[in-house]
Parts: C-alpha cells; structure tokens; sequence
C-alpha cells in the first residue's frame, strides 16, 4: 500500500510505494500537503503496477495537483535546473570555480543530448554511470572524477529542494588512474627548492619564497599587490581567488627578511609580480604560469623538460603527471610545520585549508599560536 514520509533534508512529502515487481520505489511528491502527497502515492503505485510512461503518470499527477491546489505542477527538465543552479551558485563561488561547473554541466547535458529535456527525476543513475565511463575514455582521471564531484553536488541540491527523492549520482564512485606513471604530488626536499631558486629570475625567486614560507597557491602568489604586504605589521593580508576568503598570514621570518631586503614596488597597487600577474589576471591563462614553472624546475634538473606533444585536445586531455609542481609547496609548507612540532589545528589554519571544517578550526585559533606557526620555519637558505 502506498504510503508518504518526509526526508531529513526536505520539506516536500516523499512517496513510498511498490512497483509491479514488489519492490519500493521513493519518489518526492514536491508537495507540502499531506493528503496530496497520499493520492499522488497512489497515483504512482497505479501507474507502476499498470506500466504507464513517466509523461502519463506526470499528467496524472499534475492534473491532481491542480484540482487539489488550483495550481499548475511546475515541471523543471535538468537543462532547467543547471542553468537555476548556476546562476544561485554565481555570488557564492570564484570565477574560475563558476566556469568549471558550467563545462562540467555542458559535458554533462551534451552528453544526454535530448534527454537534457527530461525532468530531473527521470535522470538515472545508469545514464550518470555512462558518462563517467564514456568521459573515462578520453580524459584524464582527475578531470572525470571532477566533474563528477559537480555533477554530485548538482544533484544534490535538487534532492534539497524537493525535485527528486533519490540521488541518482549518490552511488556513482571515482575512477581510478590506470597510469602506472602517475605519481602523487610530495612535497619538495630543501636541496631541491635551493636548486629552483639557483635557476630562478628574481619574480620567480619572490613566488618561490612566498609559496614555501605562506603556503599559497600560485593563483594567490601571482596576483599580490604591494598592499597585501604590511612590513610593519610583519603580516600578509589578501582574499583568496578560489574561496574568498580573507587571509591575515604573519610572515615567517625568512619571508619578511627576504622581502626587506628586496625592492618592492611603491604604490600601493602594484602587482609583486608584475609578469604572473599579468598571466593570470590579463591573459587569464594560469595553465601558461604552471608550465613556466615547469620549465623552471627542469632547468634546476627537477622534471624532465615538458613536451610539446599532448596526448589529447584541450586543457581536459589526458597529461603527464609529475611528483614536483608549485603546489608542491604548500605540501612542503605544511609538512615543515608539522615537523616543526606545530599542531595540526594550527597549521591547517596558518596554510589556509579549504573545508569547512578546518574554516571552523581557524576562527578559533588564537593570534599567538599564528605568531609561533609563522616563526617556527626552517630557514632555506638566504636569497640574495
């Protein structure tokens, strides 16, 4: 017999019934009211045990709807609720983090091709399923499972407003890298960092020691301007491009001497690193600033010298993994801290981490503990 319930996460009646076969189906009435949501239960154990098509038992339940309501039942396709997600998701993410979940979704909605127009409880899990696998194909491991990611938090937030009551992405797992090559990213060894910034220009020895001494990523190190340094303070202050979130970072010791002895630029607005700034903020082409980098470290003897023969099309094709890159740093930062004795709490607020749990851990750590964290950094080896 068909019967309602209410999911811990939504305020719509969720229908439970059984199907032809006796086994229980869910599926969100998207309604508030409970004796609605009882006939439309039993309008879709109706419609299961008698075989009829989504599109009729939609009209079905639409049609009750409306003489229970007056109201029409508002029907949204997933081409309709990427595009309503996307823009709710504008004010709350990065640029860059915005443009990433729409190529993931236009991925996604090409793949489906006319069932983009289908609504969002008729997508399943095997159509999801498929387009991993068909993405698995020709992209690499961590694209697919990124996209993925935002294909899950899509679904998720149609679960949240009441437009399915199952998630059909909930059990699609990660691909795994089938790359024998592919190694983890390590932090580096001082030998190695001193051999980078032996080879370096002088912007790039700056990005090195900010990179070691904060821990920043090289979107953040690339783009500081002469007003996110306050030497009198001994503090660097600036918002994040990926979270936007704002950062008061104490300048480790060998930082703030090597920043003393530099000359840095006298208006405010000047960018620290006139040339990556440009990269990122003008050209927008941060992908062009790693494989600076690279070249870089293969000077130094670090990687082998970076090809110019791809093994796919664009920025998703399938590329050569290497243990050492400028995110490589922030291992390193966080791995000196913690082999300083610093404690792990500390040392994730200091290097800025991005889960909300560890956002919860750094509200609370005290200005002190920051001090000690920032002072408790080997020195490297002084830059001239």
């Amino acid at each position: 017999m068909a019967f309602v319930f209410k999911g811990p996460n939504s305020r719509f009646w969720v229908a439970g019934f059984l199907d032809n076969k006796g086994n229980r189906r869910n599926r969100s009435t998207r309604t508030t009211n409970r004796r609605e949501a009882q006939r439309i239960a039993e309008e879709y154990e109706e419609a299961s045990r008698k075989h009829r098509t989504s599109r009729q038992v939609r009209e079905v339940i639409s049609d009750l709807h409306e003489r229970l309501t007056g109201e029409e039942l508002p029907t949204v396709t997933i081409r309709e609720f990427v595009k309503s997600w996307l823009e709710r998701k504008g004010p709350e993410t990065a640029d860059s983090t915005l443009k990433f979940y729409a190529g993931s979704t236009s991925k996604f909605l090409e793949f489906l091709g006319d069932d983009g127009d289908r609504v969002v409880s008729e997508i399943s899990a095997k159509q999801i399923l498929a387009f991993r696998n068909s993405e698995s194909r020709k992209l690499a491991a961590k694209t697919v499972n990124h996209d993925l990611k935002c294909l899950k938090m899509l679904f998720k937030a149609a679960r949240r407003e009441g437009l399915i009551s199952e998630d059909p992405s909930e059990f699609v797992d990660t691909v795994r890298d089938q790359d024998d090559k592919k190694l983890e990213r390590r932090p580096f060894k001082i030998e190695e960092i001193n051999a980078a910034l032996a080879v370096a220009d002088p912007e790039w020895k700056s990005m090195i020691m900010f990179g070691l001494y904060t821990g920043q990523r090289l979107g953040d190190v690339s783009t500081l301007l002469r007003c996110n340094v306050d030497l009198e303070a001994k503090r660097l202050k600036f918002i994040t491009r990926k979270t936007k979130r704002r950062m008061s970072i104490p300048l480790a010791p060998p930082l703030l001497e090597f920043l003393i002895e530099s000359e840095l630029p006298e208006r405010p607005e000047a960018p620290l690193h006139p040339e990556a700034h440009d990269i990122v903020t003008v050209q927008k082409k941060s992908g062009s600033l790693s494989n600076k980098f690279t070249r870089l470290l293969a000077r130094a003897g670090l990687r082998e010298k970076p090809s110019n023969k791809g093994t796919g099309k664009g920025r998703d094709a399938k590329r050569v993994y290497h243990p050492l890159s400028f995110h490589s740093l922030r291992h390193t930062a966080t791995s000196m801290l913690h082999e300083a004795g610093v404690p792990p709490a500390v040392a994730q607020a200091l290097i800025g981490h991005d889960s909300e749990a560890i956002h919860q851990v750094y509200v609370s750590v005290g200005d002190k503990a920051l001090q000690d964290a920032a002072g408790s950094f080997p020195l490297v080896g002084k830059v001239s």
